[in-house]
């Protein structure tokens, strides 16, 4: 008898230039040029994902916020960073 799924989300793997998550049936890749939040954080705090409201993914430990739809097409949604320079107050 097979188990059940217990997490619609979850980190497959880390490296030195993103994330992977695996998010029901697909595999995405957040790279840190992209998603810069994760570049710096811990393993627990990356690891500590939620899915909510089926479209909707949610770090608490991290306090980022993103929508499903952002990772499967960052292109279309450009990221401010508030660590970027460029969101820095000169």
């Amino acid at each position: 008898m097979h188990g059940t799924a217990t997490s619609e989300v979850e980190v497959t793997h880390i490296s030195s230039n993103g994330i992977w998550l695996l998010l029901e049936d697909k595999e995405f890749f957040l790279p840190y040029v992209d998603f810069p939040w994760f570049q710096n954080a811990r393993l627990a705090e990356i690891q500590d994902v939620e899915l909510q409201h089926g479209f909707h993914l949610h770090w608490p430990k991290l306090d980022v916020d993103l929508a499903v739809e952002q990772i499967a097409d960052p292109v279309n949604f450009p990221l401010i960073s508030g660590t970027s320079e460029e969101a820095s107050p000169k």
